[in-house]
């Protein structure tokens, strides 16, 4: 009875030592993604305390980047003296602050809504029909999608320049409503349905629109959505384009008021960053799901 029992006890051992080393992997595998999580974390939670920061704190933790040059800089995560100061200050004695901010909603609203209307029919053709040299059209897309800005931005100048848009929210609204990354992320999401749908739809007598719109859309839906996830994500944060092709800045876009804040406003520089960081927080916290759909359509073979 006693060998017996041994033998279920060594039988056991193994099976409980697995069991340990699973739950040390876990935790050390949880610890290693912690890490990284808390540095990414780190400066939005130093924008957050600064902000309620008190301006002769602020100096005083500042004063060596700022100043004599001399010493380190301290940070509490906690301010001794917290305050509300920079907030009121911004939202209510700081008119500048809301026509940019104003701006940067009209020129990310126009843009997406021009982006639905153009972007939108032009990834359903490539993915619904297939014609002669559709293949090469859409490869020309994703080229044209990996140029960056300042590649085109003479020839956008001139073209802009041409047709009188400069210094207008035309001259920023136009070429991003032709941007070439939405057709390619839309474009994922659609291909990803079973073409054999469609056919059974034209059997049943369905037309090219209606199958569009009630089947297209409601099962392409994940690939739009991360396309204006994605979208929000970058037009709410243009630098290159306002200050290329805007002069006057009343029309400049939110993005652009921060490098206007010299460092004797720091706290203040650091409230209007987090404001600024809100929306752009809380579009992506929305559409996090769709945009990891998105990337996974964007990865799928023909």
């Amino acid at each position: 009875m006693y060998i017996l029992d041994k033998k279920k006890e060594g039988r056991g051992m193994p099976k409980f030592r697995k069991e340990i080393y699973s739950v040390i992997k876990k935790y050390i595998a949880a610890g290693a993604l912690l890490v990284p999580a808390v540095l990414i974390c780190l400066p939005v939670l130093l924008i957050l305390t600064g902000s309620v920061m008190d301006s002769l704190e602020m100096k005083q933790y500042l004063l060596p980047v700022f100043g004599d040059g001399e010493g380190y800089i301290r940070w509490k995560l906690m301010p001794d003296y917290p305050t509300f100061e920079h907030y009121g200050r911004l939202l209510f004695m700081t008119p500048s602050f809301f026509v940019l901010f104003w701006n940067s909603v009209k020129l990310v609203l126009c843009i997406l809504a021009g982006q639905l209307l153009v972007g939108v029919p032009a990834a359903w053709a490539f993915a619904a029909y297939s014609v002669r040299g559709s293949r090469a059209l859409f490869a020309l897309y994703v080229v044209l999608m990996l140029l960056p800005f300042q590649v085109t931005m003479l020839s956008s100048y001139l073209v802009l320049d041409r047709l009188g848009m400069m210094n207008t929210h035309a001259a920023i609204i136009l070429p991003a409503v032709f941007s070439t990354l939405p057709i390619f992320l839309t474009y994922g999401g659609f291909r990803a349905i079973p073409p054999q749908l469609f056919e059974a739809a034209r059997i049943d007598g369905a037309g090219e629109l209606r199958i569009f719109l009630t089947m297209g859309l409601p099962l392409g839906k994940s690939g739009l959505l991360s396309a204006m996830v994605l979208g929000f994500l970058e037009y709410w944060n243009l630098m290159e384009q306002p200050l290329a092709f805007l002069e006057e800045k009343a029309l400049w876009p939110l993005s652009l008021y921060l490098p206007e804040i010299s460092w004797l406003q720091a706290g203040f520089a650091l409230c209007a960053s987090f404001v600024t960081l809100i929306p752009a927080a809380f579009v992506f916290v929305l559409g996090q799901d769709y945009l990891e759909q998105g990337i996974v359509y964007s990865g799928l073979k023909e």
